[in-house]
């Protein structure tokens, strides 16, 4: 999706491969690609971004913000509700993209990166 002053990507249900290096070299660079991180399984893989893809998937698409989706649901999912979250926030050490994790219904400004997020599911049980 293009605005007259944004590039967005939506992923949707997509799983890794190289059409995403090939999406971001064609029509890259992003201001924000909204990627699924959750309700993965080995099983899904060509369907749901395993653990670990999505910022390898960020960075070739070219993507400056990542909003991941799926996240903080619980079933159908085979792993614990909050695993997904809790993955994304220690793998975003690694990378110079910005982490967009805003609480359900928390407006994101895109153009102000001074804008952080709490781990807001770390004190849900």
């Amino acid at each position: 999706m293009q605005t007259p002053t944004l590039k967005i990507f939506i992923g949707g249900d997509s799983g890794y491969d190289d059409h995403l290096k090939t999406i971001g070299q064609q029509h890259g660079p992003f201001d924000l690609a909204i990627l699924e991180n959750g309700q993965y399984d080995q099983s899904w893989k060509h369907i749901h971004l395993m653990p670990g893809d999505i910022f390898r998937a960020a960075k070739e698409l070219q993507a400056k913000n990542i909003l991941p989706v799926h996240s903080g649901k619980f079933k159908p999912g085979n792993h614990a509700w909050d695993e997904p979250l809790q993955n994304i926030l220690q793998q975003n050490n690694d990378t110079n993209i910005r982490l967009l994790t805003p609480m359900i219904g928390e407006a994101v400004e895109l153009n102000n990166p001074q804008q952080q997020f709490a781990a807001w599911w770390q004190d849900i049980k």
